[in-house]
């Protein structure tokens, strides 16, 4: 198994309107990677290095500043937006049973003009972020349209449950990562960067800088992610495994540590695709593989064993 790479020109950003009769060979070639992978790299998407490269790199000078200059951007600090915010070292663990994620990250829930926000990130902090969340929610707004449309349903299907990206009743994340270097002598057994586990919501887009991310075949073996600068990776989450009926596969996947000696840092921006909260996923199918969900409900769920029942 290896990732598949598509062309996504035709239904690129830099496109104001796309014709569905353009998609055929698109419709078919997502359908095949979203079967049979679960992951698939979109070239030629309209979001550029560039925007990528200038977006990490405002969160590396926030992530570089110490602890207590943080601490007051932490997750759960914002009376509103509780999954907003900072998240330190080691205190997320998406494998619940190993230790913490040697990883940092912030999570960019709200984009309310009234929210506070680092002061001591860079010039613009605010702006970069809130302008690459509505990228990639046009983005994947697009790419839901292609997903119902390739299995022959009406795009309203995924796309009225995805209404509310960017204000409240939606939980959907543009989470900035930062990995420092590792101190191999303090990790703990089976310690990670990223524990392994699969997404939560509909589906999430993947930028990263680096190598390290591994994929789980279904034989079980992981398989290496290459590093593919200007490209969007792409992948099925959970919700959307259920909403297909298991149609559309949401796999399990990794950060590695670096190899021993290896000091590089690693950085990925990773946008969360939510259902809005109040959204009732059903199978679309018209089976009744799964119950009835709502997404806010399914997501405080996973909440709970990656940060613990409090």
């Amino acid at each position: 198994m290896s990732i598949p790479v598509v062309d996504f020109a035709a239904c690129s950003l830099r496109e104001r309107d796309v014709a569905d009769g353009q998609m055929h060979h698109l419709r078919e070639q997502l359908e095949s990677a979203f079967t049979k992978v679960g992951f698939v790299f979109l070239e030629n998407t309209g979001i550029t290095q560039e925007e990528v490269d200038r977006v990490m790199d405002v969160y590396k000078t926030f992530f570089l500043q110490p602890d207590e200059e943080k601490e007051p951007f932490s997750r759960k600090s914002f009376a509103n937006n509780p999954n907003h915010g900072w998240v330190r070292l080691e205190v997320e663990r998406l494998n619940p049973r190993l230790p913490g994620d040697l990883k940092e990250s912030f999570n960019v829930t709200s984009t309310r003009p009234d929210i506070k926000w680092p002061s001591g990130a860079g010039e613009g902090f605010q702006e970069i972020q809130t302008s690459f969340f509505q990228r990639c929610n046009q983005l994947s707004v697009r790419v839901l349209r292609v997903m119902a449309l390739s299995l022959g349903l009406d795009p309203e299907v995924f796309l009225s449950a995805h209404r509310l990206i960017g204000a409240e009743g939606n939980s959907t994340t543009l989470r900035s990562l930062y990995y420092p270097s590792v101190d191999h002598d303090k990790v703990e057994e089976g310690q990670l960067r990223c524990g392994e586990h699969s997404d939560y919501g509909s589906i999430t887009l993947l930028f990263s800088s680096s190598g390290g991310l591994q994929v789980r075949r279904r034989s079980g073996e992981f398989i290496d992610v290459p590093s593919f600068p200007g490209a969007v990776l792409v992948n099925v989450a959970d919700l959307m495994q259920r909403w297909t009926g298991d149609h559309f596969v949401s796999v399990v996947h990794r950060v590695m540590l670096p190899p021993a000696g290896d000091s590089s840092t690693r950085q990925s921006l990773a946008f969360f695709v939510q259902p809005d909260d109040d959204a009732v996923i059903t199978c679309c199918d018209g089976s009744n593989k799964y119950p009835p969900v709502t997404g806010g409900g399914y997501l405080q769920e996973r909440f709970k064993a990656s940060y613990g029942a409090k």
